[in-house]
Protein backbone atom coordinates (compact mmCIF):
# COMPACT_ATOMS: atom_id res chain seq x y z
CA UNK A 1 0.00 0.00 0.00
CA UNK A 2 2.79 2.38 0.88
CA UNK A 3 4.57 1.75 -2.41
CA UNK A 4 1.33 2.34 -4.32
CA UNK A 5 0.87 5.67 -2.54
CA UNK A 6 4.45 6.65 -3.31
CA UNK A 7 3.99 5.85 -7.01
CA UNK A 8 0.75 7.87 -7.07
CA UNK A 9 2.39 10.91 -5.45
CA UNK A 10 5.40 10.62 -7.77
CA UNK A 11 3.05 10.46 -10.78
CA UNK A 12 1.35 13.65 -9.63
CA UNK A 13 4.76 15.29 -9.16
CA UNK A 14 5.84 14.32 -12.67
CA UNK A 15 2.60 15.60 -14.16
CA UNK A 16 2.98 18.91 -12.33
CA UNK A 17 6.68 19.45 -13.08
CA UNK A 18 7.06 18.30 -16.68
CA UNK A 19 4.90 20.96 -18.37
CA UNK A 20 6.69 23.76 -16.51
CA UNK A 21 10.24 22.66 -17.36
CA UNK A 22 12.05 24.30 -20.27
CA UNK A 23 12.51 21.84 -23.09
CA UNK A 24 9.51 19.71 -22.13
CA UNK A 25 8.09 20.19 -25.63
CA UNK A 26 11.10 18.28 -27.03
CA UNK A 27 10.02 15.06 -25.28
CA UNK A 28 8.69 12.53 -27.75
CA UNK A 29 6.04 9.92 -26.98
CA UNK A 30 8.83 7.37 -26.55
CA UNK A 31 10.58 9.65 -24.05
CA UNK A 32 7.39 10.04 -22.03
CA UNK A 33 6.84 6.27 -22.01
CA UNK A 34 10.33 5.87 -20.59
CA UNK A 35 9.56 7.99 -17.53
CA UNK A 36 8.91 5.99 -14.39
CA UNK A 37 7.25 7.08 -11.13
CA UNK A 38 9.22 4.38 -9.28
CA UNK A 39 11.89 6.70 -7.91
CA UNK A 40 12.47 6.99 -4.18
CA UNK A 41 15.65 9.03 -3.71
CA UNK A 42 13.61 11.85 -2.14
CA UNK A 43 12.29 9.54 0.61
CA UNK A 44 14.01 9.10 3.97
CA UNK A 45 12.51 5.93 5.50
CA UNK A 46 14.28 6.47 8.83
CA UNK A 47 13.01 9.95 9.62
CA UNK A 48 15.15 12.88 10.67
CA UNK A 49 17.48 12.86 13.62
CA UNK A 50 18.61 16.20 14.97
CA UNK A 51 21.94 15.96 16.74
CA UNK A 52 22.70 18.60 19.36
CA UNK A 53 26.37 18.38 20.26
CA UNK A 54 25.92 20.95 23.07
CA UNK A 55 23.80 18.59 25.18
CA UNK A 56 24.92 15.45 26.95
CA UNK A 57 22.90 12.25 27.08
CA UNK A 58 21.48 11.35 30.48
CA UNK A 59 22.88 7.86 30.93
CA UNK A 60 22.44 7.69 34.71
CA UNK A 61 19.39 5.43 34.48
CA UNK A 62 20.97 3.04 31.97
CA UNK A 63 22.32 -0.16 33.49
Amino acid sequence: MLQSCLVYVNTLLLQAVLPTRPGAERLTAEDRRGLSPLFWSHINPYGRFHLDMDKRLDLSGVA
